[in-house]
């Protein structure tokens, strides 16, 4: 009944994220577009959308929506698609793959970013971006940060566009690298930005190494608020009088938890198992379509190129630094 009630402030950004993704779908039934995902090809299709033709303020409440419940909800339900199990074969391995691939990255950003000139916030902001989970980890790293809005904003857009050419080239490069389905996953989900694009990534190969890219995802995403933490404890250290504000708990991290218990428990059955995951592919490729929509490429030419050298960089750094990890520990 709840979605029945929707404020109507969120009516025309949903509505224009969903025929976005209709779109997707649509898309991937033409011959020769199968092979890609509706979810990649709602963001590309959203991202085309907003630079020709713009998007009208009005829709920006429905965005937000999409991106925070709509895909919170969707990773919420991919617990439904896993087991206890499946979650312990990530291994003392894996997470050592997920850990050093996070604060190798944030190290390394930080460190090329005061090399090349850029402002320490929007440094630390793509840093926290690339290393964690993207725009999320970017907004949640800002309570502590505090840096300007437009930085924040660049700092999105530039995460978001990296993070989307890697769930394209990942599964194009797949094949050359013969990492296997669990190895592929867990390169995934060590290191592209968003989880929305770690799952159309990684499915792209199957769904061993979807759910194990999932999996991989969600350990690095539960880093998030020790990282958060210590940036709070950084910025207090550095800026004397400046109160570091209390770092945000992924909680739906919770509930994705709470189902992949409930999957392990229970026989749950597969009319529901199908429909749940039914249901988490319309809303992941509703909020790929939302975030598409709002990537301003124009945002990353306003602020120059140093920034942006920089968001490419770390997004080489974190794809080569956890690919060779995967090869040696993983």
């Amino acid at each position: 009944m709840r979605i029945i009630s929707l404020p109507a402030s969120l009516l025309p950004g949903l509505g224009l994220a969903a025929a976005v993704a209709a779109g997707g779908f649509l898309l991937h039934r033409l011959p020769g577009l199968g092979l890609f995902s509706p979810m990649i090809l709602a963001i590309l299709l959203g991202i085309l959308w907003r630079n020709m033709f713009g998007v009208p303020a009005r829709a920006a409440a429905g965005f937000q929506f999409s991106l925070r419940r709509l895909l919170r909800l969707a990773i919420i339900l991919l617990g439904l698609q896993l087991t206890a199990g499946q979650v312990a074969s990530v291994g003392i391995g894996g997470m050592a793959v997920i850990a050093l691939s996070l604060g190798g990255t944030f190290l390394f950003t930080v460190v090329l970013g005061r090399a090349l000139g850029v402002e320490r916030g929007l440094a630390a902001l793509i840093a926290a971006g690339t290393s964690i989970c993207g725009a999320s980890a970017v907004v949640a790293a800002n309570t502590a940060i505090r840096a300007r809005d437009e930085d924040v904003a660049y700092a999105i857009a530039c995460v978001t566009v990296f993070g989307s050419i890697a769930m394209v080239l990942y599964p194009l490069a797949a094949p050359l690298l013969g990492l296997g389905a669990e190895g592929f996953g867990l390169w995934a989900g060590a290191s592209i930005h968003e989880i929305a694009q770690v799952v159309a990534a990684s499915y792209q190969e199957g769904q061993a190494a979807g759910d194990f890219g999932t999996i991989a995802k969600l350990a690095r995403v539960m880093l998030l608020a020790p990282v958060v933490i210590g940036l709070g404890f950084a910025a207090r250290a550095g800026l004397e009088g400046q109160t570091a504000a209390r770092a945000p708990m992924p909680w739906f991290v919770l509930g994705f938890i709470a189902l992949v218990a409930v999957n392990s428990l229970v026989d749950v059955p597969p009319v529901v198992t199908a429909g749940a995951a039914m249901a988490t592919l319309v809303l992941l490729t509703t909020a790929l379509a939302a975030m598409g929509l709002e990537t301003d490429i124009r945002r990353l030419r306003a602020r120059g190129l140093r920034p942006l050298i920089l968001g490419a960089a770390a997004f080489l750094f974190i794809a080569g630094f956890s690919l060779m990890l995967v090869e040696t520990i993983g």
